[in-house]
């Protein structure tokens, strides 16, 4: 058994007599112990955090320490993509990607957080305002609850935590139970490196119901930001409906391929969209609808790329696919490819599980109340479908509860511009795959895919209010 990784709160840092275990998805190897945080850690936490808004860091400050933040995590990448790929199973290269983009999520709050400025209020545009100057302020909202997924265990963590900062918010931290070490870490480097005063993050380990119930739903608590699943996400919504809540839940995400799009350079992107982190993102490409006169060159191009893949082992440099996050999780996947091949779907590439990997995956011929149609797989699994008109197509792309991005290849004006229009999605890529993202851009999803922001410009918004004043001449 290895010593147990203390959490801090405040300026201490906190063990239990009972430790979780951090288990590697691709072996089960016993990573490190962390902390079964009870209800009364959770109110240390929280009166800790709301304490400190008495003594409020002023804006320049939080942007200084910002600005540390993305040179210390630029500074360690290394050492954090190593710690992501063995908690996360996700292959090291990309965790080094993942790493990187939390540097632009600081960078990007930094600046923001000089930017943040309210408005002047055209008083004397009434008669009964004359004489008068008005403007609004932006002020912290106050304590931020922030949960989040174990798919980018650093990154959208990033995405909690320095929009908060930048907003002059404090934090209380609740990391997922399968891979809180990159969490963890990234406090330690923004506490002992980047001048962040304590209690300003506070981090809790534990079960959503020990520890992510009281949290929410606590009355200090003045924002809730969780990335997850959509169950768990309007559950939260409805615990915490007096509270501004931010919600990111899911996807399964549908790419368009007309008759005049660049499918070669499709089939390119989607052998990385749909499997990097073995397809544990919420805009992995999940659909793909292919005009019926390009289906067999798209497939037999995709099917090339996607069967070079190397699975296995996510600290090997060569491994482009790695293990999904448990047991249970492979077993879903393998589940739903047997249902739709039971159902008339064919298995062009992949299929087959290898203890702990499942080979990447393509079918075609999906229908749309297969599981791989209508739900996220969250697993390295792309279905194809053939489809004559592009009105066919935007239909079979809407018919879904989820809503966060969608994208169609195509060269035509009209076509794209008819994508943008009826594609029922937050965010319409065109000709480049749903999965694609920068971190400086927004989430703006609907039905099932939640209601956040995530872009540090508009995440800062969401953790902040307005507060008029009014002064006489």
């Amino acid at each position: 058994m290895t010593d147990q990784q203390p959490v801090r709160i405040g300026s201490e840092e906190i063990t239990t007599v009972e430790g979780r275990e951090v288990r590697a998805p691709y072996d089960d190897h016993l990573i490190a112990t962390v902390p079964s945080c009870t209800t009364e850690h959770v109110e240390r936490a929280i009166a800790i955090a709301k304490a400190v808004l008495a003594d409020p860091l002023p804006p320049w400050r939080r942007a200084e320490i910002l600005d540390a933040a993305a040179v210390a995590v630029a500074a360690h990448r290394d050492e954090l993509a190593a710690i992501i790929a063995e908690e996360a199973a996700k292959p090291i290269r990309t965790a080094r990607t993942e790493a990187e983009r939390s540097v632009i999520t600081f960078q990007s709050a930094a600046a923001e957080t000089r930017l943040l400025a309210g408005e002047m209020v055209p008083m004397d545009a009434a008669q009964p305002g004359e004489g008068k100057l008005g403007f609004t302020l932006r002020v912290p909202r106050g304590v931020v609850a922030a949960i989040s997924p174990f798919n980018f265990p650093l990154n959208l963590v990033a995405h909690k935590l320095a929009p908060a900062l930048a907003a002059g918010c404090p934090v209380v931290l609740k990391p997922a139970s399968q891979t809180p070490l990159s969490a963890i870490r990234l406090h330690e480097i923004l506490m002992d490196e980047c001048g962040l005063p304590p209690g300003w993050i506070n981090i809790v380990t534990g079960s959503g119901g020990t520890v992510g119930d009281p949290l929410v739903t606590h009355p200090d608590v003045d924002v809730v930001t969780f990335t997850g699943s959509p169950g768990v996400g309007w559950s939260i919504a409805e615990k915490a409906f007096r509270k501004k809540v931010g919600l990111e839940l899911g996807n399964n995400a549908p790419l368009i391929i007309d008759a005049s799009g660049d499918w070669e350079t499709a089939a390119q992107k989607v052998a990385v969209a749909g499997f990097s982190h073995a397809g544990q993102s919420c805009i992995s490409t999940q659909r793909i609808y292919v005009h019926r006169s390009l289906l067999d060159d798209f497939t037999a191009a995709l099917a090339e790329r996607v069967g070079a893949l190397r699975v296995g082992d996510p600290l090997d440099e060569a491994t482009d696919v790695s293990s999904l996050i448990s047991q249970a999780e492979t077993d879903r996947v393998e589940g739903w490819i047997g249902e739709a091949v039971g159902a008339g779907a064919s298995l062009v590439v992949g299929g087959q599980r290898h203890d702990r990997l499942l080979d990447p995956t393509i079918l075609t011929g999906i229908e749309p109340d297969m599981e791989v149609s209508r739900s996220e797989v969250f697993g390295p699994l792309v279905g194809l479908a053939g489809f004559d008109s592009l009105d066919d197509a935007l239909a079979l792309a809407n018919d879904t509860d989820y809503g966060l991005q969608a994208a169609l290849f195509t060269t035509e004006l009209d076509g794209a511009l008819r994508a943008a229009h009826e594609l029922d999605f937050g965010g319409v890529l065109v000709n480049e795959v749903p999965t694609f993202r920068t971190d400086q851009m927004p989430y703006g999803g609907v039905r099932d895919s939640g209601n956040t922001k995530e872009g540090p410009h508009w995440a800062v918004r969401e953790m902040t209010r307005e507060r008029l004043v009014v002064i006489q001449r």
